[in-house]
């Protein structure tokens, strides 16, 4: 026991943040532990999940179309419905929706061209376990990197969503086609979210940014009171 949160950070074939993910975890506090894909159970003591970026299963079918029914995934599907707080970035936001644990779907940027850059997000929403460290209007720098992140669902739901407060990013200026500029959003209870930037690669000024780090800390800080919860 090392007194620091378990974080465990799923690995499918094609991830290629995963460690990146598990640096980041590691320096803001966390005990990152990978779990590959074959897995169908979660260490013990498992206080959050994530899900990293990358091309898992080389995108075939559709972007985390696969990934989302690999045995891991139901492991992750009961961490969540437990309450414990899972965190989907790019690859592991279209995991998530594929999955059916978060709302809409992520499609072709509208400029059907990879996009790769820093980005400035909005955040919407500081009520969820994954923005309590920043404030409703606060703008973040983080950088993305997708060749399929415009977020897109029918009307309604878009009106649902935006109601609930579940839709808890949004970019400052059109970057890919995503309905609304939405960059992030949450479940229904506020315990999995997903987000198309990187935050991993904005938690220190040397790579640009540091603004990625608020959103990770407050993850580890999640992930230790879940485990506090459960014990």
């Amino acid at each position: 026991m090392t007194g620091r949160p378990l974080v465990a950070v799923v690995v499918f074939p094609g991830s290629n943040d995963d460690r990146d993910a598990a640096w980041a975890l590691g320096a803001l506090g966390a005990d990152p532990v990978f779990v590959w894909h074959e897995e169908e159970e979660l260490p013990e003591a498992t206080g959050a999940v994530v899900l990293p970026g990358g091309f898992s299963y080389g995108d075939y079918l559709r972007c985390g179309a696969i990934a989302s029914v690999a045995p891991a995934m139901d492991a992750v599907r009961r961490f969540a419905g437990s309450g414990g707080p899972v965190l989907g970035i790019c690859n592991g936001f279209q995991i998530l929706c594929e999955a059916r644990l978060l709302p809409g779907v992520l499609r072709p940027n509208r400029q059907l061209e990879f996009v790769c850059r820093d980005t400035t997000v909005r955040v919407e929403q500081d009520d969820t376990v994954f923005m309590r460290r920043c404030e409703t209007g606060q703008e973040l720098v983080l950088p993305v990197k997708h060749g399929e992140g415009a977020w897109h669902t029918d009307e309604g739901q878009f009106a649902h969503l935006s109601e609930r407060g579940q839709i808890v990013l949004r970019y400052a200026a059109e970057v890919n086609g995503s309905l609304g500029n939405v960059a992030g959003v949450v479940n229904e209870s506020g315990n999995v979210m997903g987000l198309m930037p990187h935050p991993e690669h904005a938690v220190d000024p040397l790579l640009g940014s540091a603004d990625g780090g608020l959103l990770l800390a407050a993850l580890v800080d999640a992930a230790a009171e879940h485990v506090l919860a459960a014990a």
